[in-house]
């Protein structure tokens, strides 16, 4: 099964919270108090964040962490990679070199890349504006057949 880390669901939590607030200076207590996730937690995931240039750090007494573009700017495989390092479905992606004692012999040598690029390409494809994004909800009552209910739609 393909799984992706507890810290990495929680850094989407994070940046979700910074979008509602896009261009807020933040710090790792206001978005712990806002999320509910414990602050030592928040403060490791934004220091990564930070260290891949996902969110920007400020120092000073005004300082925290700003996300400095939209949210669609975002992709789901930079925050990945900034939490987990590259996608590798396994040892045997290129990126993985050296980390399998039979690789030189291996028939499946450089053939998981395949997949392994299409898993990446659709993490880069998705951005943080749409999985975070709240489902709308279509307003019933403004539209032409307002306080209306007719036999059809209560059945």
């Amino acid at each position: 099964m393909l799984r992706l880390s507890r810290m990495t669901d929680y850094a989407v939590v994070v940046l979700s919270q910074m979008a509602t607030r896009q261009g807020d200076v933040m710090t790792a207590v206001d978005i712990s108090d806002m999320t509910s996730l414990p602050q030592p937690t928040v403060a490791k995931v934004l220091k990564l964040l930070a260290r891949h240039e996902v969110v920007e750090s400020r120092r000073g007494t005004q300082g925290g962490y700003v996300l400095d573009r939209p949210s669609d700017a975002v992709s789901v495989a930079e925050i990945i990679t900034a939490i987990d390092g590259p996608v590798a479905l396994t040892a045997c992606v290129d990126e993985s070199e050296g980390n399998c004692a039979v690789e030189s012999l291996c028939p499946m040598r450089g053939r998981w890349d395949l997949l392994n690029s299409a898993v990446q390409g659709a993490f880069e494809k998705v951005s943080l504006a749409e999985i975070s994004a709240v489902p709308t909800v279509p307003n019933f009552i403004d539209g032409p057949a307002a306080g209306r209910v007719t036999a059809e739609k209560r059945h």
